[in-house]
């Protein structure tokens, strides 16, 4: 083929760079591997190949006329011949590559677009096209007529690979490539195919399937981008074809530092077409300096462009990102809008780098952007209807984010746009009103319609907005922006506010009745949980009539309070009656009925139901009837007549015309106010009584006796004639009326009080008798109970006529055929009043029923009851004589043989003392007719004998009528009779055989034998073997334990010859009296005297204690009953051995045996001792094991732990005596398991008695050696017990050991261990223990003892402090501070010191500045990795409390000597050299340089900005702002010349252009004066420079002084402006004296605002290089988004009227 240019340049590549054909290059194996490293981990996914691709066509260069498109093709056919499977071809219509960019792509890190970021290039990674090799072995390019390939192998001729370039000399053909491309289609500059490896085929066609339709919005470029797939056959098409453009529209509108424009972007995907429209608003913000990074050094201005979807964003299934760096990031923020900047992204480009202070800087400026964007929407179109404006709040930021650092940008958005009048009003006019949003509040939606509807009928509204708040507009106040107005703080209106809106704008009573029952409505659905609380009670939303007929207004406090008004509403026939009632009662019920045509409508009303159930509970409005109506009335009337007498007739006609109901007039009868006879007005009355005229009543009681009790006699006014109500009533007409309703009676229907009749107190005639009765009979009959007072009265008033003249009716008889003779037989005993039935014409017999009522006797009882009290009244009196007894005694036989006797009678006769006895008069129930058998008791008990010598013989007729009322004839066991009148003898031993059987008799059957009981068992009176003894002193002998009389002596027995074997009968009853009779009882009493025999004599004879024994074993061997609990406790229990440690119980005893001879030298023990009793007690040896005394070794361990004392000198102590203390210590833990007793362990580990290789121990500071710690330590290493000494067997007792406190566990022996760390001095043994500790994570909580062992050689060292030493020193500073421990020992240990001791593993920052005060005060000189060591770690552990730690005790710092050397000296005598200048002026003085030191060359550890940042919070100045200026100088014979050319019309451009910025708020007429003193300026020329002479302060009295030179000086006071004669040589030259020129007239110009004069400088000094051109000046402003104002263009004319 032939050679072009473009393939001789590719052989020229091949053979100079990479030596293809020649020698080769040792370098290029190391680029290959770096090549190769740099692009496998450049990203993490395939996606970003693509991402390259696309911003490689952003950066490319487009000709004129030209839209940029970017296509992709993926197509199965394999025109490589490389035998792909797919293929991806990347199409772009680009000017095409140049030889400098083949150049760039054949390199690493040579990107033509380095350092061009300003310019608008958007990659800067420097390798981007090399991502392609994560997806393709080769890559071709086809552009410019250069076709050309890369290989990911390296090139065999030189080694290396991706970068080389090899000439396509065969396939594919362009040809090809236009082919698959489209042969009618101009083929694109640009062709990049990439035969894609098999494993990435499904990955690249998924992404290209998915490439986010967004990928447009933010580059400036390309504007079409287009994938599709090709196969000869379709179907096998996976990738889903798209097509995406862009299409900005005209600018709408731009500020001084923001432009707004509209994107359209529309996909053609599949034949269907998505189009969204977006706004996009870019705003600039002056980078901070503080946030520079070296990367984008260049960049004075951030661009930040927000983009709001007008419509559904189309996302192709996909997330949307959130955040762009020119293209998307993978971030999905929640935002509803998209952030556009130059973020610094990770290689990954998943996510912006958050920590970095660049994009922190950036996403400190999108709120502002966004407010900005927000506000100019809002002001733009004020004038549209606030629907139009819903769009824009919709970008608000409501949701959270996912990412902290944007939620804190969503929080400043949000206080941005609050704090601004950015919500708009319902005003209810036309004006539209904005207001901040924390001023408005939105309504409940119902209220909404109210407001509308009120507005159409009328209501003015506009009042709404006086009332402390806006209403938010009806467009916004919706349920879809229920998330953005919440955003905004915008919450709900306080529900007082309702109140104030319907009140001033009078609502109620403009709006229809339809829309006033929509708003009662709307009160009842919010009332419980929103109105209730408020001021709503307050207004009057409630409709009524009034007194006048007119519609009026209450509340609701009105209307539900007890003083306010009723509001009511009935039925419409009913309305007009009570309307005029009530106006005839003059409002006296407080009821108010709504108006009809409310009534009306509310009936009608939809939800009326819920309507009336508010009003009832709420506003107490509710249904009024007539009926209810009175009632009111009568609740609430007062107590005036005539009102009285007016309510009774309005009962009567409201009943006539069926207003109210029978049961409901009488219901309100009850309680309705009356006029009585005296005019009074009374509620309180019991009984209602006609008028006395003509009535019954009147006749039997003259007068109305009950007034007191509250019967009224009624007024003559309710029969009288009257007009009430407009309604006349006749005379009388009422009366009946009154009587049926008002209940008004006559006798006999009057019911009377609780109260006695007057007139029954006397004597009454006949007809009033009668009367009397009719009127009880007539009570009775309607089944009404007769008040008990009323009725007393009548029982015992003397109004009845009888046979004894009149008497009460309680005390008369009216007499029966049946029981008449009874009388006349009764009469012979008393008198008795039978009623005159002659004096009232034998019609009383009629009233039989009646008078019983009132207390007449008319029955055969009765009459023996009156008989029987009679006789007994006499009884009382003492006038009952023998006669009469014999008389009574008679009746009651007459009665027993004729009638039945009364119980009534009998009853009243037995409760009578009439009976005489040998005890006075008694009743007869218990009085006793002498006979025979009851002489037996005679001796014990005075039984009450009836007095026969007073009766005669003739009382024993009539023992069965004494029988009946009680007495007791014959004896008939009568005991109990007995003991209720028992009678000991004074002399108790007295008592015979006989009477002392009588009383076990009677104890035996009687039911309270308790009592005697009590009285014989404290006394001496059982005849016993030892005299009159108590009962409970006495036995009674039991022959089966006879013989524990033989234990003890004195035991008293009951003579039995003495009473007779008849005595044992009585066992249990001699038991009641307390005799000893049990076995167990008797026990019991031998065990007292056992006790009280022990305390007395404080133990027992040897002879007794044997006796005891013997007695044990002889019922032993008997095979008798063991004896009781008592005994048996108190034997084994009291202290009667004798041991060798005094008297014990048998438990607390041992029996000596040789077994104890070891354990008896380490405790005292009670043996039970030989001496007192001799050998005689080892016979007994079964008899004492079975009190429970110790006769085995094995069972008296437990007294080796309760008296254990060991020896204070343990040398004493032998192996045996351990063995035999272990020995028992086995057999204590089978006793008390789980523990041992505490003071036995308390014992045992008071004294150290266990022999250890570090001496004597007590057991919980003793380790004991096994196979378990072989692995660790040696047995000298801690305090292991000596087996040496103990032998072997010591390991058989390990769990005794472990159980006492010695440590067998290696895994918790670490502080026995470390407590004898320090007494080694052999560093293998401390190493062990070390290791030991550090493999069971010991920890020291000493930090101040010398743990750390610092060995010299094998067996000197010495023991230091943690505090002394550090676990590394890698800048080896601290050797004379600290002891380096990772130089001492093994790696592993480290952590060791660092987790047990706290070494600190480098040392500290304290540590570090303790160090620099010592080389300060040692006058240091320090080697340059000194101090870059030292200042290297400042800077990485800088904080705040490094600052202030270094702040406060660093005084000297570094600074270079001529030797090459670093010098300290005082911080106030050297400079941070941040003006070069300066720096090099003030470098080589006499006294040497006053620079603070800083690296001369490149180190990431120690950034300058950061050192100097240091330097300043320490306390150095900065040069720049320290030296003074004196330009005031000049020299003699200087010539001046005048200039002309200097002040142009596009400088003064320039400066109005800068001085205009809104930013600087600068009045147009201070900058047009700041113009005109630059116009004035008059300019000379001089062939000398200027001298300058700089002064340097170091101290209060020392200063150092430099001159120098400058070209141009302002001299204000003389309106000059100096220049040096500028030669324009070079460029050095130009920009030499443009910056003096450009540094004067700032500042010049700017000398009272400095810190605007470096932006004036460098825009003066450009403007400069122009030669202030018009136009370059116009364009250079518009770049910084400058721009003159109307004034400004007008100033300048008149300044340059000829231009």
């Amino acid at each position: 083929m032939a050679k072009t240019p473009e393939s001789e340049h590719i052989e020229e590549i091949r053979t100079k760079k990479f030596s293809i054909g020649r020698e080769p290059n040792p370098l290029t194996e190391d680029l290959h591997h770096a090549v190769r490293n740099l692009s496998a981990e450049l990203y993490s996914k395939d996606i970003h190949f693509l991402m390259e691709l696309i911003q490689n066509a952003e950066d490319n260069t487009y000709e004129p006329g030209v839209d940029p498109s970017l296509e992709f093709l993926v197509t199965s056919n394999d025109i490589t011949k490389t035998g792909a499977s797919s293929t991806l071809l990347v199409f772009n219509n680009e000017k095409g590559f140049s030889r400098k960019n083949i150049e760039s792509i054949c390199s690493v890190g040579r990107s033509t677009k380095a350092g061009n970021r300003q310019s608008g290039y958007i990659g800067e990674k420097g390798i981007g096209f090399k991502s392609v090799f994560l997806v393709s072995s080769q890559a071709y390019i086809f552009s410019n007529g250069y076709q050309i390939s890369f290989n990911e192998e390296p090139n065999p001729d030189c080694k290396i690979g991706y970068i080389v370039p090899e000439w396509v000399e065969e396939k594919p053909t362009l040809s090809d490539v236009h082919e698959l491309y489209g042969s009618d289609k101009l083929l694109p500059t640009t062709t990049i195919i990439l035969p894609l490896k098999p494993d990435k085929v499904a990955a690249v066609k998924n992404q290209l399937s998915i490439v986010h339709p967004e990928l447009l919005l933010f580059l400036s470029k390309i504007k079409q981008l287009s994938v599709r797939e090709h196969n000869a056959d379709p179907k096998l098409n996976t990738v889903s074809s798209i097509s995406i453009s862009s299409e900005t529209s005209l600018q709408k509108r731009k500020n001084i530092n923001a432009e707004c424009y509209a994107l359209h972007l529309s996909v053609q995907e599949n034949g269907v077409l998505n189009e969204c429209r977006y706004h996009i608003w870019r705003q600039r913000f002056p980078v901070k300096p503080e946030c520079k990074v070296e990367r984008r050094m260049d960049i004075e201005e951030w661009v930040i462009s927000l983009a709001f979807p007008f419509g559904k964003r189309i996302n192709r299934g996909s997330s949307s990102a959130g955040i762009y760096a020119f293209l998307p990031t993978e971030m999905v923020t929640n935002l509803p809008f998209i952030i556009q900047a130059d973020f610094i992204l990770p290689s990954s480009r998943e996510s912006i780098v958050w920590e970095n202070k660049w994009n922190k800087g950036i996403l400190d400026c999108v709120p502002t952007s966004f407010f900005d964007a927000f506000y100019s929407y809002l002001k733009s179109n004020e004038a549209a209807p606030p629907s139009s404006l819903s769009t824009m709040f919709k970008f608000l930021p409501v949701k959270e984010s996912p990412f902290s650092e944007l939620n804190n940008v969503r929080d400043s958005i949000r206080k941005k746009v609050i704090s601004e009048e950015i919500l708009p009003c319902e005003s209810f006019s036309e004006q539209q009103f904005f207001c901040k949003p924390n001023e408005a509040g939105r309504l409940l939606p119902v209220f909404w319609d109210i407001l509308f509807k009120a507005q159409e009928n009328g209501v003015c509204l506009q009042s709404v907005m006086s009332h402390g708040m806006y209403v938010i507009s009806s467009a916004f106040d919706q349920g879809k922006f229920d998330d953005i107005l919440e955003f905004l703080g915008v919450g709900f209106m306080k529900y007082d506010w309702y109140g104030k809106c319907i009140r001033s704008s009078d609502m109620v009573s403009g709006v229809s009745e339809g829309v006033y029952m929509e708003l009662l409505c709307f009160l009842a659905d919010n009332w419980a949980d929103k109105f209730a609380y408020s001021n709503f009670k307050n207004v009057p939303i409630l409709k009524y009539i009034d007194l006048h007929g007119r519609t009026a207004l209450c509340n609701l406090d009105e209307s539900s309070s007890s003083w306010g008004k009723c509001i009511y509403f009935s039925s419409a026939v009913e309305a007009p009656w009570l309307i005029k009632w009530n106006q005839e009662f003059g409002g006296a019920a407080g009821c108010y009925l709504m108006p009809e045509v409310t009534q009306t409508t509310l009936r009608g009303f939809q939800r009326s139901d819920t309507l009336l159930r508010w009003l009832r509970q709420y506003a107490n409005v509710d249904n009024m009837s007539t009926y209810k109506f009175a009632f009111e009335m009568l609740q609430k009337m007062h107590k005036e007549r005539k009102i009285a007498l007016s309510f009774a007739h309005f009962l009567y006609h409201s009943f006539s015309k069926n207003f109210l109901h029978g049961s409901e007039v009488v219901r309100l009868c009850q309680s309705m106010p009356l006029v009585d006879n005296y005019g009074s007005v009374t509620t309180s009355r019991n009984g209602i009584l006609v008028p006395s005229a003509g009535s019954k009543w009147a006749k039997l009681m003259v007068s109305n006796p009950w007034r007191g009790e509250g019967y009224i006699e009624l007024s003559e006014d309710y029969i009288r004639s009257g007009s009430f109500g407009g309604i006349y009533t006749s005379e009388n007409q009422l009366l009946e009326f009154v009587k049926t309703c008002f209940n008004a009676v006559d006798i006999p229907e009057l019911r009377p009080p609780n109260a006695k009749l007057p007139t029954s107190s006397s004597p009454l005639m006949k007809e009033n008798a009668l009367l009397l009765l009719e009127w009880i009979r007539n009570l009775q009959r309607k089944g009404i109970s007769i008040p008990e007072r009323f009725l007393t009265g009548i029982r015992e008033g003397s109004w009845l006529k009888t046979s004894l003249s009149f008497k009460a009716p309680k005390e008369s008889f009216l007499s029966s055929s049946e029981w008449g003779n009874l009388l006349q037989m009764g009469n012979v005993l008393v008198d008795i009043p039978l009623i005159d039935e002659n004096f009232y014409d034998y019609r009383i017999s009629s009233y039989k029923g009646e008078l019983s009522a009132i207390g007449v006797m008319v029955e055969y009882g009765e009459a023996c009851r009156f008989i029987a009290n009679r006789l007994m009244s006499l009884s009382d009196s003492s006038t009952l004589t023998r006669s009469h007894v014999f008389s009574m005694l008679g009746f009651i036989r007459y009665l027993g043989v004729n009638y039945n006797l009364p119980d009534e009678f009998m009853g009243r006769v037995r409760e009578g003392k009439w009976l005489k006895t040998s005890s006075g008069y008694r009743l007869p129930v218990g009085s006793v007719l002498s006979d025979p058998k009851w002489e037996s008791f005679s001796q014990i008990s005075k039984l009450p004998l009836i007095d026969e010598v007073y009766y005669g013989e003739e009382i024993r007729r009539y023992k069965s009528e004494l029988r009946s009322l009680g007495v007791v004839v014959g004896f008939n066991q009568e005991y109990q009779l007995v003991m209720d009148n028992l009678c000991l003898p004074a002399f108790l031993i007295t008592l015979t055989r006989d009477s002392v059987l009588s009383i076990l008799e009677c104890i035996r059957n009687s039911r309270s034998s308790d009592a005697l009981s009590r009285k014989l068992r404290g006394q001496q009176w059982l005849r016993t073997t030892h005299g009159f003894m108590a009962p409970h002193e006495s036995f009674l002998y039991d022959s089966t334990w006879g013989c524990l009389n033989e234990i003890v002596d004195g035991v008293a027995l009951i003579e039995e010859h003495f009473y007779g074997s008849d005595l044992c009968y009585y066992k249990e009853e001699l038991g009641q009296l307390g005799v000893i009779t049990s076995l167990e009882h008797a026990s019991k009493q031998i065990a007292l005297r056992f006790k009280s025999h022990l305390s007395s004599l404080g133990g027992i004879s040897k002879d007794n204690a044997l006796s005891l024994l013997k007695f044990l074993r002889y019922c032993k061997e008997c095979l008798l009953q063991n004896p009781q609990v008592e005994l048996m406790n108190c034997i084994v229990e009291q202290k009667w051995v004798k041991t060798t440690c005094g008297y014990r119980t048998p438990r607390q005893a041992i029996l000596f045996s040789p077994q104890w001879d070891f354990i008896s030298k380490l405790a005292v023990l009670p043996f039970i001792d030989d001496s007192h009793y001799g050998n005689c007690m080892s016979s007994y040896r079964e008899e004492l094991k079975d009190m429970g005394a110790v006769v085995e070794f094995e069972r008296g361990a437990r007294f080796v732990a309760k008296s254990l004392k060991l020896p204070k000198d343990p040398t004493t102590l032998a192996p045996a005596h351990v063995f035999s203390l272990l020995h028992c210590i086995r057999l204590l833990l089978k006793e008390f398991q789980p523990s041992l007793p505490e003071e036995f362990m308390r014992a045992l580990g008071e004294e150290k008695w266990l022999k250890t290789y570090m001496g004597y121990k007590s057991p919980n500071g003793c380790l004991l050696y096994d196979s378990l710690w072989e692995p660790l330590l040696q047995p000298e290493d801690g305090p292991f017990i000596d087996e040496a000494f103990y032998g072997s067997q010591i390991v058989s007792f390990k769990e005794e050991l472990r159980r006492i406190g010695v440590n067998i566990d290696p895994t918790v022996g670490c502080s026995l261990v470390v407590n004898h760390l320090k007494s080694h001095s052999e560093n293998p043994a401390i190493v062990r223990i070390y290791k030991y500790l550090h493999k069971f994570n010991w920890s020291s909580e000493e930090e101040s003892t010398s743990w750390i062992w610092i060995p010299n050689g094998d067996s000197n060292g010495e023991w230091v402090k943690p505090a002394k030493c550090a676990l590394h020193d890698k800048d080896n500073l601290f050797g004379s501070r600290f002891h380096v421990l990772d130089k001492l020992y093994e790696k592993n240990l480290l952590s060791f010191f660092s987790l047990a001791f706290g070494v600190v593993t480098n040392p500290k920052i304290e540590d570090y500045c303790e160090l620099w005060k010592t080389w300060e005060d040692e006058d240091h000189l320090l080697t340059l990795g000194e101090c870059s060591c030292f200042w290297a770690s400042i800077v990485r552990h800088w904080n705040l409390r490094t600052e202030k730690l270094i702040s406060n005790s660093i005084m000297k710092l570094p600074k270079s000597t001529d030797l090459g050397s670093i010098k300290l000296c005082d911080k106030r005598e050297v400079f941070i050299p941040d003006d070069l200048q300066l720096k090099d002026l003030f470098s080589e003085t006499p006294s040497g340089s006053v620079i603070v030191w800083y690296p001369q060359f490149s180190m990431p550890s120690i950034p300058l900005t950061k050192l100097f940042e240091i330097y300043s919070i320490i306390g150095v100045k900065a040069i720049s702002k320290s030296v003074r200026k004196d330009e005031s100088s000049m020299s003699c014979g200087t010539e001046f010349r005048k200039a002309v050319g200097f002040i142009r019309k596009g400088l003064i451009r320039m400066v109005l252009g800068y001085l205009a910025n809104p930013s600087l708020v600068i009045a147009p007429e201070d900058r047009h004066q700041m113009a005109k003193s630059l116009l004035q300026l008059t300019v000379f020329e001089m062939d000398e420079p200027i001298t300058v002479f700089c002064f340097l302060p170091i101290s209060a009295d020392k200063s150092l002084s430099v001159q120098s030179t400058r070209m141009v000086r302002w001299e204000k006071d003389s309106s000059r402006l100096l220049v040096q004669l500028w030669k324009k040589e070079d460029q050095k030259s130009n920009i030499e004296f443009a910056t003096y020129f450009a540094e004067a007239v700032s500042k010049g110009l700017l000398w009272d605002k400095t810190e605007l004069v470096d932006d004036l400088l460098e825009l003066i000094k450009v403007g400069f290089l122009l030669q202030y051109d018009v136009n370059a000046v116009d364009f250079l402003l518009k770049t910084k988004n400058l721009q003159l104002f109307e004034e400004d263009e007008q100033f300048l004319s008149s300044a340059f009227p000829s231009d």
